[in-house]
């Protein structure tokens, strides 16, 4: 397969848990400010590098798991900074997708132009590495949030949730290939 084929299964696989979620649980995460998904990515990711660390893990959910709900809480981020915030503004299923699939499509295209930049290094790159660049990026947002939405020559909120987005499908494309602990 290639690299659009690979990123193209794993989102699938995100987006199958995503909309199965949102048919069980509605749009419930709409209540979430940014920070609270923030703290959602950190929790998963932190998680990833506590197994890795510690080179064992007790409970049963997978590190691929946990990059797949990473990559749907950043969905859930950028799709919360384009809306207005509410509390009870349920939105239909449909809806979600829609808005969910063009934020994918945007990761996406972003993917492919970094790819063509950087003849797609990712793929030499460790999975600690995807988890540390998360991480980073979170600490960034935490900044950015500090400093009222505000950046003087950086990239805002919305950058940073789409490179989380694509370490995820990297992580995931590697674990599928068996080069990283899935």
């Amino acid at each position: 397969m290639n690299t659009i084929e690979q990123y193209t299964q794993a989102v699938n696989q995100c987006r199958d848990i995503f909309k199965k979620k949102t048919s069980d649980y509605g749009t419930s995460w709409r209540v979430y400010r940014t920070i609270s998904i923030v703290d959602q990515i950190y929790i998963k990711a932190k998680r990833i590098r506590t197994i890795q660390e510690k080179q064992e893990q007790k409970i049963g959910d997978t590190i691929a798991s946990e990059f797949k709900g990473i990559l749907n809480y950043a969905v859930m981020g950028l799709i919360q900074l384009e809306l207005p915030q509410s509390e009870n503004d349920e939105l239909s299923v449909e809806k979600v997708m829609e808005l969910y699939n063009d934020k994918i499509t945007k990761a996406q295209l972003l993917m492919l132009d970094k790819n063509h930049d950087y003849g797609e290094a990712w793929r030499e790159m460790s999975q600690e590495s995807f988890v540390d660049l998360m991480l980073a990026k979170l600490q960034r947002i935490r900044q950015i949030l500090q400093n009222d939405g505000k950046t003087l020559v950086s990239e805002g909120i919305d950058a940073n949730y789409y490179d989380i987005i694509n370490y995820a499908v990297f992580g995931l494309i590697l674990i599928e290939e068996g080069t990283h602990k899935g």
